[in-house]
């Protein structure tokens, strides 16, 4: 006997996706959540552009979301130890594109770790230049503390 209608997964699939619209509706309907701001800390510690870059996608992706239904999204991009590289003027992979993004994204900041920086110049026997879109916090795994601490929302990519 031929089975007619939804197969169980066309079903289940069809079911989340109608709970997902509705969710959203709700969620852009609802005047107790309309205006609301949310709060994104990442950390970026590794000299990889491929993680950097997952974060400058993550907080794309989240601003876009809660565009669309009406809240605001703050974020905040910690980088320290090698992830400090990505904010380095001399060496930063991602240069380009965090002057791109700070231009279209006003809510995102970029911090660098005091510390970080520190080591490095004495490493390296020289001062360092920091990408002029980041600003420089004493210390990365402190900043991400306080926010945290704050009600921040803490995601590593």
């Amino acid at each position: 006997m031929e089975r007619k209608g939804l197969g169980r997964t066309e079903f289940l699939l069809g079911a989340s996706m109608v709970a997902a619209a509705a969710t959203t509706a709700a969620a852009a309907a609802d005047p107790m959540t309309v205006g609301k701001v949310h709060r994104l800390a990442m950390s970026v510690s590794q000299d990889d552009a491929a993680v950097m870059n997952l974060a400058l996608n993550n907080a794309a992706n989240a601003s876009t979301y809660f565009d669309g239904i009406g809240q605001q999204l703050r974020v905040e991009i910690v980088a320290y130890g090698p992830g400090l590289n990505m904010y380095r003027e001399d060496t930063s992979p991602v240069k380009a594109r965090l002057a791109e993004f700070k231009q279209g994204m006003p809510n995102v900041t970029f911090s660098a770790c005091d510390n970080t920086l520190h080591a490095m110049e004495k490493a390296e026997g020289k001062t360092i230049a920091i990408v002029p879109e980041a600003h420089i916090v004493p210390a990365g795994v402190v900043r991400l503390i306080e926010l945290e601490e704050a009600g921040w929302s803490y995601v590593r990519p």
